[in-house]
């Protein structure tokens, strides 16, 4: 069992990644808010992954804020020259479940910095922007992290849950290597962001990758599949994921080291394109 045999994607031409990731949202406590009830899994889970061949992680400053990006860095550094640890800024937090946009561009340059520092590093491989402040032009957001990529205290930019207009924008302004929105095998509204970001190798990292929703009851084509790969429908939902585009890189997370190794079981699966196409068209 390894990640691995999920494939690679290079991210912005340099950053070569096992597609099959890891998200670390759910190292905290509930509402993204506060330490995980159990640390010492937390760093079990950040270390399993490594092993299991994942060699990308996603974070934000905002969870916790920034446990998940302490337990990485006790977890995993120093770092193998192969990991590359996404993160995002642009969100506040208030308390658990709490999440306000904030884009100014001395806002993100401060949590671009206490970035460096929690995560132990002196460059983050990929920040992308993790919601556009509609209070705040998106030329000065992406702008900051412009000038940030420049000082070589960012190699990456991205950005979290637009569309392509929006990405259009931001394209004005910096080269845009990623996009991270909502997607999954039953909510694809982000599909044409989706279809641009294959069309021009942009790397989209779909968050809540697992949700199955209603196909996962027991007369639906994706359980009637699960049984027939011996697995289950979550899988089933990773290995459509990475059937359905070359720059998907899905990211699920979990605070398990036993939820680890069966996601990470979805990289053998390899539906046929009828089955592809069968859970396609079963929403």
């Amino acid at each position: 069992m390894s990640a691995k045999n999920s494939g690679t994607f290079t991210i912005g031409g340099d950053l070569p990644v096992t597609r099959l990731g890891y998200g670390a949202m759910q190292l905290t406590g509930p509402g993204v808010w506060g330490d995980p009830k159990d640390p010492e899994e937390a760093v079990r889970v950040l270390r399993r992954a490594v092993e299991l061949g994942v060699n990308l992680i996603d974070t934000a400053d905002a969870y916790g804020p920034f446990v998940a990006d302490l337990l990485i860095k006790k977890a995993l550094h120093p770092y193998a020259d192969d990991l590359v640890i996404a993160t995002k800024a642009g969100f506040t937090r208030q308390g658990p479940g709490q999440w306000i946009p904030v884009g100014r561009p001395e806002y993100l340059r401060q949590q671009v910095e206490l970035s460096l520092r929690h995560l132990g590093v002196d460059r983050i491989d990929l920040l992308q922007l993790h919601r556009i402040d509609p209070k705040v032009p998106v030329a000065e957001q992406v702008g900051e992290l412009k000038k940030l990529q420049d000082e070589g205290k960012i190699r990456h930019i991205g950005l979290s849950e637009v569309g392509v207009a929006d990405l259009a924008e931001a394209q004005k302004t910096a080269e845009i290597v990623s996009v991270q929105n909502l997607f999954n095998l039953a909510n694809r509204d982000a599909e044409p962001l989706l279809e641009h970001a294959t069309e021009h190798g942009i790397a989209f990292i779909p968050w809540f990758p697992l949700a199955t929703g209603a196909l996962a009851g027991p007369d639906s084509p994706l359980t009637a599949l699960a049984k027939e790969h011996d697995a289950t429908p979550s899988q089933l939902a990773l290995a459509w994921l990475l059937k359905r585009s070359p720059v998907v890189l899905p990211i699920p997370g979990t605070s398990s080291v036993a939820h680890l190794e069966d996601n990470v079981a979805a990289a053998d699966i390899e539906l046929t394109d009828a089955e592809f196409d069968a859970l396609t068209k079963a929403v």
